[in-house]
């Protein structure tokens, strides 16, 4: 889906305990842990957002309850300057 200044919705979705404080933090939002908080909407743990972003290629990782975590359904992933890994995605 193509929005303003050919931004596009990218969904962004990660299972974790019910009641579980899921964010997204990545190079779209500075790293910042508590720029984007993802919602459980039915309680049944599948945490999602929403983003809309330009194309691009973006690293990113999500933080649950203050622990960071890859992306477990993202098939790409490459190694940061902590030693870890970041889900990396690539938009055209």
């Amino acid at each position: 889906m193509a929005g303003q200044s050919g931004k596009r919705r990218m969904r962004f979705q990660v299972r974790a305990d019910p009641g579980s404080k899921v964010t997204v933090a990545g190079s779209f939002n500075g790293w910042d842990p508590t720029a984007r908080p993802l919602s459980d909407k039915n309680g049944d743990g599948v945490f999602g957002a929403f983003l809309m972003l330009p194309p691009g290629r973006y690293e990113y990782k999500f933080v649950i309850n203050g622990v960071w975590c890859v992306d477990p359904e993202c098939a790409e992933w490459v190694t940061n300057d902590y030693g870890s890994l970041n889900s990396v995605l690539t938009m055209g």
